[in-house]
């Protein structure tokens, strides 16, 4: 952790705006990483830090409490077992149903913002009820899982569309493969928040605010 939290501090000095947090349950998506413990010590060695946590889980009802606690600022929560559930498709039995707008306003009651993601074969119509109730959209350009995929192009008329019915507090968020060079299709494509893993923790420290700068297009 104290690594963790030193390279985190690395990042924002170099001019990121937040921290982003995958969380996955090892069912949504086979992987399992980081869950509230972790974020509460990001908070406590990163006091003012604005952490922006993604739930990639089967059951996100569970994880709001627990990740307001430990100081998260935002959660993002994937919309896929919320659609399949309302599709008749399987799931575990140990999921709790959830309506996206519910949840989203239950996250707010605990002091945070809110938002859904979308995976890159979901439809936007599957979701645009969905999208004027959110303070945030993620499109996924990767399969939601591991990082250092590559970026999906084919989601970038899906983000254009999203954009066009978002008002100005909204705002749209890509995730995957997103580096110096894939990060201005993006943002042409509307998008105003820009998740980076790879693209930046692959380099040397000392290269960090010019990637930074590169992906917010200010470089």
């Amino acid at each position: 952790v104290e690594h963790l939290a030193r390279d985190a501090r690395a990042v924002l000095d170099a001019g990121a705006d937040m921290l982003h947090l995958d969380v996955m349950d090892g069912h949504f998506v086979p992987n399992l990483t980081m869950g509230p413990a972790l974020a509460a010590s990001l908070r406590e060695a990163l006091p003012d830090a604005f952490l922006d946590v993604h739930l990639m889980v089967t059951d996100p009802v569970q994880y709001v409490e627990p990740f307001a606690t430990a100081g998260a600022n935002h959660i993002t929560f994937n919309i896929e077992p919320a659609l399949d559930r309302a599709a008749g498709a399987g799931m575990s039995p140990l999921a709790q149903p959830f309506d996206p707008i519910e949840l989203m306003h239950a996250i707010r009651t605990r002091g945070m913002s809110a938002g859904f993601a979308l995976n890159p074969a979901t439809p936007l119509d599957a979701v645009a009820a969905f999208v004027p109730h959110a303070d945030l959209v993620l499109v996924m350009s990767v399969h939601p899982g591991f990082s250092g995929q590559t970026f999906m192009e084919d989601v970038l008329p899906k983000v254009a569309q999203i954009r066009s019915s978002l008002k100005s507090l909204q705002r749209l968020q890509m995730d995957g493969g997103l580096s110096p060079a894939t990060a201005p299709p993006a943002r042409n494509a509307g998008c105003d928040t820009i998740v980076s893993a790879s693209a930046i923790f692959s380099q040397n420290q000392g290269s960090w605010p010019a990637i930074v700068a590169s992906l917010r297009g200010s470089a």
